[in-house]
C-alpha cells in the first residue's frame, strides 16, 4: 500500500514534511469497525446482533454508573436529614422541658391561690 503525503508545513521559516495518511490515522484514533459493510450485507443478522450486544452492554454499564451515583447522592441527603433531625429533636426536648416547668409553676400558683 502506497502512503500518501498530505503536504508540507512552514514552521519557523523551515519546511517540514507532513505525516503520511497511515500515521495520521493512527494518531487520530481512527478505529476500524469490527464488521465491514460487505460482511454486513452478506449476513445482516450477525451485524445487528453485534450492534444489539454493544447497545445492551452500554445500557448495563450506564445503569450501574447511574445506580452508584444515586446511592452516593442519597447517602449525602441522609446525612443532611439526620443532622436536621438531631437539631429538631434537641429543640423538641427544650420546648418540652420549658412546657413542663411552666405547667409546674402554674400548678404551684393555683395551689397557693394566687391564680384561679
Amino acid at each position: 500500500m502506497k502512503s500518501q503525503i498530505y503536504g508540507y508545513l512552514l514552521v519557523d521559516k523551515k519546511i517540514i514534511k507532513m505525516a503520511t495518511k497511515k500515521v495520521v490515522e493512527n494518531l487520530s484514533g481512527a478505529v476500524k469497525p469490527p464488521i465491514s459493510f460487505k460482511e454486513f450485507s452478506k449476513e445482516p443478522v450477525k451485524g445487528l446482533l453485534f450492534i444489539v450486544i454493544i447497545a445492551i452492554g452500554y445500557l448495563y454499564i450506564d445503569g450501574k454508573v447511574n445506580y452508584n451515583s444515586q446511592i452516593e447522592k442519597q447517602g449525602k441527603k441522609i446525612e443532611i436529614l439526620e443532622t436536621k433531625l438531631d437539631a429538631l429533636t434537641n429543640q423538641l426536648r427544650k420546648s418540652d422541658s420549658a412546657l413542663s416547668s411552666a405547667v409546674t409553676k402554674i400548678t404551684v400558683l393555683q395551689e397557693l391561690g394566687k391564680i384561679k
